[in-house]
């Protein structure tokens, strides 16, 4: 059955054919005027073109009428760590008298504190979260997420991880998913970090290539977590059992992630908060796509990462939400506001940065482009319920979305 919107008002279509790096100076590239309409036909966008055009070649087709407003792509939330169980929120009193992240992991807190909740959770208790949690990201146009797992830290849980996240990827009705094996998070408490590294290579990683439900590996590399050493060994090992490669990189300091990143020629390497200037260029020359995740800075109190530096220097980057227990938002509007209402980012670089950019690093399970509306990519679009593009972003604590497209279904907030 085939669909038809009408009486769009501005499309941001976000073309480029490939991600968009530096400032977006000349905004036309990227929309089209109001008064178009989209033709979709079972889960794919068939037809651009003006409305009255369509009408009187699709009448028998079921007419939405957008009453001009306005329309994005269906947003693509690149990290996130979407399953686990358990409440951090007493660490926040940590934080305030003055603990580091690291303290907070010595004293109990941290990754580990979220290890033996979501071991304890049985497989039903962790898909009724997961649904949960894409239902909300999906209420704020999030049409696609990358999900890790990471916070069981032994064999067994990596996999059972790994298996709930694959039976709700299957759930209609919810944003696809794309799945990522983080076991190199954290030491688990009950072995050293070495130990544990010898236990990923010589038995995790094979059973999780066994499984076949993720399609990358992740690797926590940070001074105090992984070294780059460790991190090199366990990404090497990942890529030869035909996994795509990710990193945390340089969240709390130049840890020199990002010289590992673009060395391997990584697809992602994310936070890069602290990364040095000569390690974020040479990234970019490899082809890494560097996520910035601004709602951890903003969860923790810490300044924002040199967004502007990188659209001055045309460095390729994307934002993410980063949802995970000490930063529980999974609204990529939210995300959007921070960079355009704290770090004066003008609102469409901002949603390059979490539709065509993010796409770029975890596609869709359908094979068809995603983040950009064209012709021939999957029909995953978002309703504004403005005629303004710019309020996308300009509504923090508020879906701005009347409605969202998910692979050709109408889904009315």
């Amino acid at each position: 059955m085939r669909m038809l919107l009408v009486n769009a008002g501005p499309i941001a279509h976000m073309a480029s054919g490939v991600p968009i790096r530096g400032h977006i100076t000349d905004e036309s590239e990227y929309i089209h005027k109001a008064g178009l309409g989209i033709l979709v036909n079972d889960y794919i966008i068939e037809r651009i073109d003006q409305t009255e055009a369509l009408l009187a070649e699709f009448s028998d087709a079921e007419i939405v009428d957008l009453e001009g407003r306005a329309v994005i792509p269906g947003l693509v939330d690149s990290h996130t760590h979407l399953l686990w169980a358990g409440d951090r929120s007493r660490e926040i009193t940590w934080k305030q008298s003055g603990l580091s992240y690291k303290e907070i992991a010595d004293r109990g807190g941290g990754i580990s504190a979220t290890v033996m909740p979501t071991r304890e959770s049985s497989n039903e208790a962790l898909a009724k979260l997961g649904l949960n949690r894409m239902a909300k990201s999906l209420r704020n146009g999030t049409t696609h997420l990358e999900v890790k797992s990471g916070y069981g830290l032994d064999t067994q849980s990596e996999l059972r991880l790994l298996s709930v996240a694959e039976s709700i990827a299957k759930v209609e009705g919810m944003p696809s998913l794309d799945l990522t094996w983080l076991g190199a998070h954290a030491a688990p408490p009950e072995l050293s970090l070495d130990a544990y590294v010898e236990v990923l290579l010589s038995e995790q990683l094979p059973k999780i290539t066994e499984q076949g439900y993720a399609r990358s590996a992740d690797v926590f590399c940070e001074p105090g977590w992984f070294s780059v050493e460790q991190s090199e060994e366990i990404l090497k090992q990942s890529r030869k059992n035909g996994l795509d490669l990710r990193m945390h990189i340089d969240e709390f300091t130049d840890g020199g992630g990002g010289d590992l990143a673009s060395e391997l020629k990584v697809q992602t390497a994310d936070h890069a908060h602290y990364s040095n200037d000569n390690a974020r260029h040479a990234m970019n020359d490899s082809g890494v796509n560097t996520a910035f995740l601004p709602g951890t800075p903003y969860t923790m109190g810490d300044k924002f990462p040199p967004f502007d530096y990188c659209l001055e220097n045309e460095i390729l980057w994307s934002i993410a939400s980063d949802f995970n227990p000490n930063c529980q938002t999974l609204s990529l509007p939210f995300i959007g506001s921070i960079l355009v209402q704290r770090n004066d980012i003008s609102p469409i670089s901002a949603l390059a940065a979490c539709t065509v950019n993010s796409a770029a690093t975890t596609p869709h399970p359908s094979g068809l482009a995603h983040g950009s509306i064209v012709e021939g990519s999957i029909a995953n679009l978002n309703v504004l319920d403005s005629p303004w593009l710019e309020s996308w972003c300009l509504k923090p604590g508020h879906s701005p979305f009347k409605a969202t497209i998910l692979e050709g279904q109408m889904i009315y907030h």
